[in-house]
Parts: structure tokens; C-alpha cells; sequence
């Protein structure tokens, strides 16, 4: 029963199933509709039909591995809790003050709109009482003004409590008193430590992190009990556990605690399913390019694994959580095509059809032209999907598109050419941003598309970036699931120790890791993995002095560390990234440890490489806009194209989760993994 494992992503429009069972090495995949309102219901019906069809009951499961974007929506549509927030005194304004900084580049500060703050000052209180920078007491914490300060949210109508006092995180005492006058006061107000979320500096980053953990965390709260006692209704006793924005896995009690982590958790399993698939192709420096239904995430890896930022946004809002580093746009195929009425020009999103009532190809009552009508209008799109299961209204992706073209003055195909170009670009600059504008060459790269829609359009931006062989995987509409399956149990945990490395005497850092390593060890043993499966990781911020920004240095070896190693290995990053050092050494300012639960990992044996000729594997024909006229286009069965198999461009490759769409000039090759490679002509 243990061998079987499920992976579910919940996108925008469809929900992505995945079942693997190790002990015969099948794949399952679903793709079903997000049901939108209680995502839970489109899980736990996607759960139940990929058993039907696998023959087996719920539960026969071993393990479910779920992405949510819960957390997210709740910020985005403004759903969370009404928390109030103490801060010292003086400091009422910290939400409105934030980092008084606005978005270039040029005159963009003189368009600028600036966001409502997280919370309205009349839920900010204040009380009496400071820490110093090193942890010593200022002055002490006056009660009396804590508790009135209590008195003024709940009479402001709090449902949660955050608590973010100066310096907690060199001496959480104070935190610690008025989280216990909180629960004294007013019993059963949820309260949360920005010492216990986020143990670093940056008072601003600090409050945001803890302030939107206590937001969430009623709607999370909500959903994932939901989704509890929906599995149950369906015996699907398996150990649930929720993916992390770091790629990594932690259980249904973690989440619950600390919502906070799973902000980017659909794109970050993404991104690890696509470095695992593009590994067992021979490549470490990949671009992955994740398009979906409502918006596109690219990312770079750099050595086979997903790099991780200890800053991220959503919306507006900086949030100091471990990620995968990702840039989105709003541009998928549900991407809506309009006409500016102040400039007459084409516009490609981010408005989004999204599942409801969606693109008008998809029959449900959208009548607005998207990215994916444009593709059906092109050909590029077959007008069956999911094995057959969902049929596309080509006249209605027509008459959308048509819409559009006539208020531009151009044909349909011509329109629909035009959407989809349009639409390419505004991918190519996110792609730009990962790469050029980090100092690295394009070209370097493989592309790794998933998503429902990245294959149809992955041959044509690797074509301008030059960034091949474009690596589809064999299930690239569900790789975000599959990259669930692959992810380990992980946290993270941290103290900021700002001291410059030659002031730090011998064995105080390796003995303050070791008390993080201890924390880490706390939290594997919290979630149950076997003492065989762990990991603790150790690294540590460093900069120049005055510097505003640190590198991760990693450290392997706590009994070998030295003062002079840590020093070298920062002075050789930056070098490495920045082209120059300083002199006058080095400054700590973060110390981390990070907890590693391994789990079994899905074999993907290779298999021998059979004749080029692919005819086997050929459908047939389908007419595609070729910029003058429609052309037949041959069409390639995914499932038939066996390892060793050559196809030539234009061509067609249909499959259930996906469509890859390769150009002419280029060649499509499937390796030893039955990943499909696309390169220029004659390089397959």
C-alpha cells in the first residue's frame, strides 16, 4: 500500500492529479476542473476518480502530496483574518512608513500607485518597553500599557493578535510577556511571535512575514480541514502533507501553524519536478517555464537544484520566507486579448478567463477572446483534449478572436497570430529576468516547459533566446505534481548573529549552528522520519560591512569549520557573482539550518534507443497558419513516440495532459527517459 503515492496540484483553471506506484512503475495522470469557491471539492473528486481508474479504493493510498495556492487567494482577494499588530511605542506607522520605495525604472515613482497598507492604523498598538540591537533591555516592558493595548484590538474588532517588538529576534523576552498578557487577557485570541515566524532582523520584513502568517491562517485553517474530513468521507486515510515555497514537504499540523510557507507552493514543486526530469536528461543549468491556465512562472537552476530566495512578494508585500526562486507575469492561456480604447493597441492579459467560464473554445459561456482560442484558431491546438475527453468549440474560438480583429482591422488568423506573438513576448522578458538580467547568457541554458500550455509555445521562445534543447517531459501538464513526489520533508530555521568574522571567537558559530541543527533535528522528529532519512544543512548570510544584501555560504563540515574557510568562501562567491572583493574581510548576519527528510525516490529507468523513424507514432494530419495560408501539419501520437524516435518540424506531438507544438527548422528526438528533445535542424 505504501508503494502507492499521489501528487495534487491545484491550478487556476484545472486541478493536476499524479499517481505513482513504485512497485510496478506506472503513471497515472487526471486533469480535472478547479472547482472554484471550495477547492477542496475538486481535490478530493480528482483523488477519487484517478483510484477509480487505477482500481484500486482511496485507501490503498500510501501518501498525498498536495500544492495549494489557498494561502495566496486569501491575500489576493482580501479573504484573510482582521489581525491587529503591537509594535513599540513609537512605531504605530511601521505598515504605512514600509520601505518608502517605489518601482522604477525612470518616471514609473511619478505613476505609481501605492498599495493600502497590510493593516489600518487603527489596528496597530502600541506599548512600552525596547530591546537593544545585542539583546540587553532598554527599558522594561510596561504591563499596564500592554494591557491596553490588548483592550484597543479587541474593541477594533481583531480575530488574531501579531506581536513585533524591536530586536525580538536577539532577545524574544518581551514578545514572549506579551503574548502571555494576550492569552491572559483575552483568551482564545490567536497570537503570533514574529521571534517564532521569522528570528531575523529587518523590522519591516519581520512584521510583514508574521502579520501575513496570522492573515492566512484562518482560511488555510479552513481549507486544508476541509480537505481533511473530504478524504476521510472517501477513506482516503493516507498521511497528508502540504508542499512548502521551498519545494519542500511538511505535514497538515505544520501548515496549519505556519500557512506563511506555502505561498508559492504550486510553482515550487514545478520547478523541483522539472530539475529531477531535466537531470536524467544530462542537464543541470535549466530554465524552467511553467505556463498555465491564469499566469506563467519561469525560474533558472543553476546545478540541478532549485535555487532558493529568503525573500519573496505577493502582491505588494516583501515576505522573508524560504522559496523557490520564481518570477510570474499574468500571462496563460486563459490570458484574455483585448483593444486599449486609449491607444487602439493589442493588449494580452493579465485578466484571465480563467476555469469559469473560461476560454470560449471550451464551450462554458466565455465569449472573450484568449491566448488559447488564438492557438486553436492557428492549429496549434487540436480540437480534442484530454484524451478525447474535452472537445473545443473551434467556431466560438473563431468568432472570439474575430471580435478582436475587427476592432484592429486584421483577419482572424492574422489576429490570432498577433495574440499569440504578443503574448510570447511578455514570456521572453520574464525569461530575460532569470537570466540576462542576473549577468547570465541565455544560451547556456536548456528550457524546461510544463504546464498545460508551455509546450505549445516553448519551441518559439528558445528559438529567440537560443536556449536549447527544450526538454519536454514525458507529463508535462502534471510535472508540478510529479515534482511533489519527488520533494523531501524540509524547514528551515535561523537567528540573525550580526558580527564581523574577525570579532567572532573560535567555535561560537559552529556551537550556535549546532543549537539551530537541534531545532532542525526537534522538527524531523515532529514530522517522523527514520533517523537513516535526515539531513541538517548548514549555512550562513554574510556581506561586506555596510553592504544591503547577503550570499548564502554553505557549510559542510561544523568540526572542520574555520573563521579563515567561512571568509575565503565569501570573498570567492562574490567574486564569482559580482566580478570584484573588498578588503577589510567579512561580516556575519545570518546563521541557518535546514532540516532534510528524505523520501523514496520514483525510478525512472532508461530504456535502449529504438530506430529514428517515427512514422509509427503519426495520426495524421492538421491544417496550421503558417503566416500566409493554412498547411497540413503532420500530428505525432505522444504515447506511440518510442525512445530513439526523430521527427522533423512543423509537426504536432497530442497527449492527454499537453500539446507540443515543434517549428519548422527544428528537430524533435526522444531519449532514453522518453523525454521529447527540440533542437535547431540537424542537431537532434
Amino acid at each position: 500500500m505504501t508503494t502507492r503515492r499521489l501528487g495534487i496540484d491545484v491550478g487556476g483553471t484545472f486541478t493536476d492529479v499524479l499517481l505513482h506506484d513504485a512497485a510496478d512503475g506506472s503513471v497515472r495522470l487526471l486533469k480535472t476542473a478547479t472547482t472554484t469557491g471550495d477547492q477542496s471539492r475538486g481535490v478530493v473528486s480528482g483523488l477519487s476518480e484517478i483510484c477509480r481508474r487505477a482500481g484500486i479504493g482511496p485507501e490503498q493510498l500510501g501518501a498525498i502530496m498536495h500544492g495549494t495556492t489557498a494561502a495566496t487567494n486569501a491575500v489576493l482577494e482580501g479573504r484573510g483574518a482582521k489581525v491587529g499588530v503591537i509594535v513599540n511605542e513609537g512605531f504605530r506607522h511601521l505598515f504605512h512608513l514600509a520601505e518608502a520605495w517605489t518601482p522604477g525604472p525612470l518616471f514609473g515613482f511619478m505613476v505609481y500607485d501605492r498599495p493600502a497598507p497590510l493593516v489600518g492604523v487603527e489596528l496597530m498598538a502600541e506599548v512600552r518597553g525596547r530591546m537593544g540591537a545585542g539583546g540587553e533591555e532598554v527599558e522594561p516592558l510596561d504591563e499596564a500599557s500592554v494591557e491596553a493595548a490588548v483592550a484597543q484590538l479587541v474593541a477594533a474588532g481583531a480575530e488574531a493578535v501579531t506581536v513585533c517588538l524591536l530586536s525580538s529576534y536577539a532577545n524574544p523576552d518581551h514578545e514572549r510577556a506579551v503574548g502571555a498578557i494576550v492569552a491572559r487577557v483575552a483568551p482564545g485570541l490567536p497570537v503570533s511571535l514574529s521571534a517564532d515566524v521569522l528570528a531575523e532582523f529587518r523590522e519591516y520584513e519581520r512584521a510583514v512575514t508574521t502579520t501575513m502568517n496570522a492573515y492566512v491562517a484562518p482560511e488555510m485553517d479552513r481549507y486544508l480541514r476541509g480537505l481533511r474530513d473530504g478524504l476521510d468521507a472517501v477513506r482516503a486515510g493516507a498521511e497528508l502533507q502540504v508542499v512548502r515555497s521551498d519545494g519542500g514537504l511538511m505535514s497538515l499540523d505544520a501548515a496549519r501553524a505556519t500557512p506563511v510557507h506555502t505561498m508559492l507552493s504550486g510553482p515550487a514543486g514545478g520547478v523541483s519536478g522539472a530539475a529531477h526530469v531535466a537531470r536524467l536528461a544530462g542537464h543541470e543549468r535549466i530554465i524552467t517555464f511553467d505556463m498555465g491556465g491564469t499566469s506563467t512562472d519561469v525560474s533558472a537552476s543553476l546545478d540541478g537544484r532549485p535555487q532558493i530566495t529568503r525573500e519573496t512578494k505577493v502582491g505588494a508585500f516583501p515576505m522573508r520566507v524560504p522559496s523557490v526562486a520564481v518570477e510570474t507575469i499574468g500571462a496563460g492561456g486563459g490570458s484574455i486579448a483585448s483593444v486599449s480604447e486609449v491607444t487602439g493597441g493589442l493588449r494580452v492579459g493579465p485578466e484571465s478567463a480563467g476555469a469559469v467560464p473560461g476560454p470560449a473554445c471550451y464551450g462554458n459561456g466565455g465569449t472573450e477572446a484568449t491566448v488559447t482560442d488564438a492557438n486553436v484558431v492557428l492549429g496549434h491546438l487540436p480540437p480534442r483534449l484530454l484524451g478525447g475527453a474535452m472537445t473545443l468549440d473551434v467556431d466560438a474560438a473563431h468568432a472570439a478572436v474575430a471580435r478582436v480583429g475587427e476592432q484592429l482591422g486584421l483577419g482572424v488568423p492574422e489576429t490570432a497570430q498577433a495574440i499569440v506573438r504578443l503574448v510570447d513576448e511578455n514570456m521572453l522578458g520574464a525569461l530575460r529576468l532569470v537570466t540576462v538580467q542576473r549577468g547570465m547568457s541565455a544560451d547556456t541554458f536548456a528550457l524546461v516547459p510544463f504546464g498545460g500550455a508551455g509546450a505549445l509555445h516553448a519551441n518559439a521562445l528558445a528559438a529567440t533566446l537560443g536556449c536549447f534543447p527544450v526538454i519536454v517531459p514525458l507529463e508535462p501538464g502534471v510535472l508540478s505534481a510529479l515534482g511533489f513526489l519527488v520533494s523531501d520533508v524540509r524547514s528551515e530555521f535561523s537567528r540573525t548573529f550580526i558580527r564581523a568574522v574577525a570579532d567572532v571567537a573560535p567555535g561560537e558559530i559552529a556551537d550556535r549552528l549546532r543549537a539551530l541543527g537541534e531545532e532542525a533535528a526537534a522538527f524531523l522528529d515532529r514530522e517522523g522520519v527514520a533517523a537513516a532519512d535526515r539531513e541538517v544543512r548548514y549555512a550562513a548570510d554574510m556581506r561586506y560591512h555596510r553592504q544591503g544584501y547577503e550570499l548564502p555560504i554553505a557549510i559542510d563540515d561544523l568540526e572542520e569549520l574555520t573563521l579563515a574557510q567561512l571568509g575565503d568562501a565569501f570573498t570567492a562567491t562574490h567574486e564569482q557573482l559580482y566580478g570584484f572583493g573588498l578588503p577589510g574581510g567579512a561580516e556575519l548576519v545570518t546563521l541557518r539550518a535546514v532540516g532534510i527528510g528524505r523520501v523514496p525516490a520514483i525510478e525512472m529507468p532508461a530504456r535502449p534507443l529504438g530506430p529514428p523513424d517515427a512514422a509509427a507514432a503519426r495520426t495524421g494530419t492538421h491544417p496550421v497558419w503558417d503566416g500566409s495560408g493554412f498547411r497540413d501539419v503532420p500530428t505525432y501520437d505522444r504515447d506511440r513516440l518510442a525512445p530513439g524516435m526523430v521527427l522533423d518540424g512543423p509537426a504536432i506531438v497530442e497527449q492527454y495532459d499537453a500539446t507540443t507544438l515543434v517549428l519548422a527548422g527544428h528537430v524533435a528526438a526522444v531519449d532514453q527517459h522518453a523525454n521529447l528533445l527540440i533542437t535547431p535542424g540537424g542537431t537532434a
